[in-house]
């Protein structure tokens, strides 16, 4: 099921849209292997005609389900989007798509939802990675090695009997 609303109950107030929402619904199924969405969409949401335009604003709910980039453990994310706005033209090359007085409101959420993924998720801010694994910080910086003298390529090239 889509999100919808009719433009005629707009003639005399503003709508007011609550409720929940299959994430299946958005086609969000296999857009990043780091991150699942949970089953439903929860919204709350205030529909108000404009002059030109149709505003939406309200708040949008969901559950990620990541996995760490860094040690890979599964991880629950939920999202809020408080303060959530589309601004829907009415008029003009960009005018939203209206079908019996209807208006689709799925694309929009869609792509908000997107952007909202997390670029890298990360369990803890302070996470260290996999066990066992080399940390960059335990690397020695700019080829300098344990005993603090700079080595150079060079040198390890000049060791090559050739």
């Amino acid at each position: 099921m889509r999100l919808t609303f009719n433009l005629r109950h707009l003639e005399k107030k503003n709508l007011h849209l609550q409720g929940e929402l299959a994430t299946s619904d958005l086609d969000l199924g296999e857009i990043d292997e780091l991150i699942q969405v949970g089953d439903k969409l929860g919204y709350d949401l205030e529909v108000e005609r404009l002059s030109q335009s149709v505003l939406v604003r309200g708040q949008l709910r969901f559950n990620l389900e990541c996995q760490c980039v860094r040690c890979l453990k599964a991880f629950p994310m939920p999202m809020v989007l408080n303060d959530w706005m589309c601004d829907l033209p009415m008029e003009g090359e960009e005018r939203v798509r209206v079908d019996n007085d209807c208006v689709d409101l799925t694309p929009f959420l869609r792509e908000d939802i997107l952007l909202a993924f997390p670029q890298h998720p990360l369990c803890r801010t302070e996470c260290r990675g996999l066990p066992n694994a080399p940390h960059a910080s335990s690397q020695p910086a700019s080829g300098a090695n344990q005993s603090g003298e700079v080595s150079s390529a060079w040198a390890v090239l000049n060791k090559l009997k050739l």
